[in-house]
């Protein structure tokens, strides 16, 4: 998609507000700093992105359940999880070229349309009785590969549906979306899991798919220009783009080795260390529960703000993510836990706020998608492959030291990074702030 073309959207997505309440004046004055979803397709798209985050929330657990109901062991149940994540680190850089070559709604609509029809296979099978594993790795490596298609499309799709100086909204509504669904999510497949089966829950997931697919169909976006040259130019054309933007590179490689020394630890020994010493899986949902609602209410908290620095501003919000791990290290009480999770939260909102509107801003619109791939997939890979070995490992120094090294290391690579002066220096155009003042004021 050419960023002429994005440009050129603005027309449809930001008419004049209905004036719908004559009696306080203007709409838009009185909800200025949401003014994001005023525009008609990114409101549609983000109710049917946030019921589908809710359903894939609320399936995790019941995807739990089911295995075990049916007979699975906790290696099965390992088996299973680890077919929804190795899609994602094979076939991600193809789901971005493929994005921008295509165009990213269709590849997102054949995205959904494939996880609805996943999600309801195993709804289906689960009514029926109880499915071999087998059954469940195969729909769970179709699902993950699904979702590698839908990822990089999706850093793609936002810029074309909201003006240039509304996208860190955008970004922040997102955040909350995901951050929500978290908490939301498990709580609610946990009701009905005992109301019901967790059939239900997974066919309430195909559900979700099905709305997110349908949003997605309205919506008025241009089509995207087919490339000429092959898939492998294309490829090589977006690495030498990131390269070229020295920030991308930096901060991809920092956060693979942030998720490999420091998240992955933090989530697989965090609840051993819950078990060990704070009371178990309770205290562990607290401290879940404590990291998402830092993470709702900052992104909220963040909607019109514009840092001169934003990418200054991304990096001081990673400043949080090695406070539980700390935490835990110290042997700290659970309320403490709980705070530095929540900080861990705050600061995640912020950095993905900022570093997600940095790169839609200052990469080309045409390979946002490839570009979006290969910082997910730099960054996560090691960190998917660093569950293999975080286990034998912590046998051998203990969980706690693993945990401490891990916040020293996201502390030093943070403090690192933001001394760096292409860090620093990174701006947005200063007419994104006056856009968006003329915006507010309608």
């Amino acid at each position: 998609m050419k960023s002429s073309l994005a440009g050129h959207n603005l027309q449809w997505h930001y008419r004049a507000v209905d004036h719908a309440d004559d009696r306080t004046g203007d709409y838009r004055s009185k909800f200025a700093r949401l003014g994001v979803l005023a525009g008609r397709d990114f409101r549609v798209f983000y109710a049917g992105y946030a019921t589908s985050l809710l359903g894939s929330a609320m399936s995790q657990l019941a995807l739990t359940f089911a295995v075990l109901a049916s007979g699975g062991t906790p290696a099965d149940l390992g088996f299973v999880f680890a077919a929804s994540v190795l899609p994602l680190v094979a076939f991600m850089l193809g789901g971005g070229v493929i994005a921008d070559r295509i165009g990213r709604r269709p590849v997102m609509l054949c995205s959904d349309a494939a996880s609805f029809a996943v999600q309801s296979a195993l709804a289906a099978a689960l009514f029926a009785g109880r499915p071999p594993i087998w059954l469940f790795v195969v729909l769970a490596a179709l699902l993950g590969t699904s979702e590698a298609f839908f990822i990089p499309a999706l850093g793609g799709l936002v810029p074309a549906l909201v003006p240039a100086e509304r996208l860190a909204d955008a970004n922040a509504l997102t955040g909350v979306a995901r951050a929500a669904a978290t908490v939301a999510g498990p709580a609610l497949a946990g009701v009905l899991i005992v109301v019901t089966t967790p059939a239900t829950v997974i066919a309430i997931d195909a559900a979700s798919f099905g709305a997110s697919l349908t949003a997605l169909a309205t919506l008025r976006v241009p089509p995207a220009s087919r490339g000429g040259q092959s898939p492998w130019r294309d490829l090589a054309e977006a690495l030498s783009e990131f390269l070229a933007q020295r920030w991308l590179a930096i901060t991809t490689i920092q956060f693979a080795l942030f998720n490999l020394f420091t998240w992955a630890p933090y989530l697989l020994l965090g609840p051993i260390m819950a078990r060990a010493y704070l009371g178990g899986a309770g205290a562990w949902g607290t401290v879940l529960a404590a990291g998402a609602l830092g993470s709702v209410l900052t992104g909220l908290a963040l909607i019109g703000r514009r840092p001169g620095r934003p990418l200054v501003a991304a990096m001081l919000g990673t400043f949080g993510y090695p406070v539980p791990c700390l935490l835990l290290c110290l042997h700290a009480p659970e309320y403490a836990v709980a705070g530095g999770a929540a900080l861990a939260g705050a600061g995640s909102a912020t950095f993905g706020t900022f570093y997600q509107t940095v790169l839609q801003r200052q990469v080309p619109a045409d390979m946002l998608a490839r570009i979006t791939a290969l910082v997910s997939t730099g960054s996560y890979a090691l960190g998917a492959a660093g569950y293999a070995i975080i286990g034998p490992v912590a046998g051998v120094v203990g969980a706690a030291p693993m945990l401490g090294f891990g916040a020293a290391y996201a502390t030093v690579s943070s403090l690192t990074v933001l001394a760096l002066p292409v860090i620093r220096s990174a701006r947005l155009p200063a007419e994104d702030a006056a856009a968006a003042r003329r915006r507010d004021r309608g």
